[in-house]
């Protein structure tokens, strides 16, 4: 088999077979295809798409390039969530508890942010002590025992994907369904979850922008999931501002915290709901309207928030910080950001509040940055609602004084105010299945 006459053949618009993709795939993580080869067919797969088998054929070669976790010596069945990434996004922090306290194990990985989109490794480190490294037995143990774990990928898990994310990342391919689908699902299929929920991101602050692609990236990967064995289900959810009032480390942290004491922002805590029924259902606890109304319940009683501070102990957190967030590390710069005018907020960027918070300290702009667990913005004022001149729209918080003129700049680009009050997109704009799509309302 040749590479040359591989990448012709998807140059010339041609399918790809199984043992095609399988010879490249293996080529490229071995080192015996060049970068420039690798990078001639990733730009010929954007030009010209992959068909359902050649996506899942390349999904399952990903999969199968390193290590995969086995996750059969946890009880029950194992439902993995994702989200496509956004700003303010911390749902996994909210989520994973409502559904251990429903008696659903949740072994999760995940990672690190990069730019204005946050991680979730990054948000739990702001907890005083809290580990996120954990040897696979001692991992599996820990969820059999407190039914919660959240960690940070380890060992050789899809190296291929690796490799060709950094190739697509420097060579213009980033932007096609296939090979995003085929990335992410890749890493779900390897770390072992029996079945998968997905929070696929649409609007300015999502990597997919519009509805139609993010309709199309959450259809391929509940195909593959499909093809896979693996049940999989995405709620298509909005991204046009941020999520929550938050947007940076410890102060996402603190804004989890109060939503599993039931004092959360509404858009929020309804997506959290929805993305824990949908885990709940897909664990066979029941309904959607019967899995819905147990994470409400796991959450007016406390029994989310104590799944919560269980977990934070396991992993070696001080739970004083769970008790009180007054605790979180705390920015010695806290700067306003003051409405020039009265009226409603009509725009609030998703992506320029991203930025602000990444500029302020709390993101990365490379992969090898450290973050200010203390830095990024706080929304007092969200998208919808009515300000007098002079209030206090959002606050900055940065341990560095020369951050905030670049950070207000972003801010002001993302905020207008008009006198016409604005009506809100949905948090929730449609559900994918096996099925097809379908509207979820709760």
């Amino acid at each position: 088999m040749n590479v040359v006459d591989i990448i012709s053949k998807k140059r010339d618009g041609g399918v790809l077979s199984a043992e095609e993709i399988d010879f490249f795939v293996k080529g490229y993580t071995d080192g015996t295809i060049a970068d420039y080869q690798a990078s001639a067919l990733l730009m010929a797969v954007c030009i010209n798409g992959m068909t359902e088998e050649e996506t899942s054929s390349l999904t399952l070669c990903i999969r199968d390039s390193g290590d995969t976790v086995d996750l059969s010596g946890i009880e029950g069945i194992k439902v993995d969530k994702h989200s496509t990434g956004g700003v303010g996004d911390k749902t996994t922090l909210v989520v994973a508890p409502i559904v251990a306290a429903c008696g659903v194990r949740v072994a999760k990985m995940s990672g690190r942010g990069l730019g204005h989109t946050g991680g979730t490794l990054d948000k739990l480190e702001s907890i005083k002590g809290f580990s996120t490294v954990m040897e696979r037995e001692r991992f599996v143990k820990t969820v059999n025992t407190t039914g919660l774990s959240v960690i940070g990928q380890s060992g050789n898990l899809a190296p291929a994907d690796k490799k060709l994310y950094a190739l697509r990342d420097v060579t213009g391919t980033i932007n096609s369904i296939p090979l995003i689908a085929s990335s992410i699902m890749g890493k779900k299929l390897a770390s072992g979850a029996d079945r998968i929920v997905l929070d696929v991101k649409t609007g300015n602050g999502a990597f997919m922008s519009n509805l139609s692609d993010a309709s199309a990236l959450a259809e391929a990967m509940v195909n593959i999931g499909k093809a896979a064995g693996k049940p999989t289900v995405a709620l298509i959810t909005d991204m046009e501002s941020p999520l929550g009032r938050a947007v940076g480390n410890s102060l996402e942290v603190a804004e989890a915290i109060e939503t599993l004491k039931g004092r959360g922002e509404e858009r929020f805590l309804t997506l959290c709901l929805s993305l824990a029924a949908e885990m709940l259902c897909a664990a066979k606890k029941g309904s959607t309207e019967e899995c819905l109304s147990m994470a409400r319940d796991a959450v007016e009683s406390g029994r989310a928030l104590t799944a919560f501070r269980v977990m934070v102990i396991a992993q070696g957190g001080d739970p004083c910080q769970v008790d009180d967030t007054s605790l979180l590390p705390k920015a010695c710069i806290v700067h306003p950001f003051v409405a020039e005018k009265s009226g409603y907020i009509t725009e609030q960027r998703a992506l320029s509040y991203g930025k602000a918070a990444c500029e302020l300290g709390a993101g990365r702009k490379r992969k090898e940055d450290g973050v200010d667990h203390s830095a990024g913005v706080y929304i007092n004022k969200k998208l919808g609602e009515w300000v007098e001149k002079g209030d206090v729209i959002a606050q900055l918080h940065t341990s560095d004084a020369d951050l905030l003129s670049r950070a207000e700049a972003y801010i002001a680009e993302g905020t207008k105010i008009s006198e016409e009050k604005p009506i809100l997109p949905p948090v929730i704009i449609c559900k994918v299945n096996e099925q097809g799509v379908s509207s979820w309302t709760n």
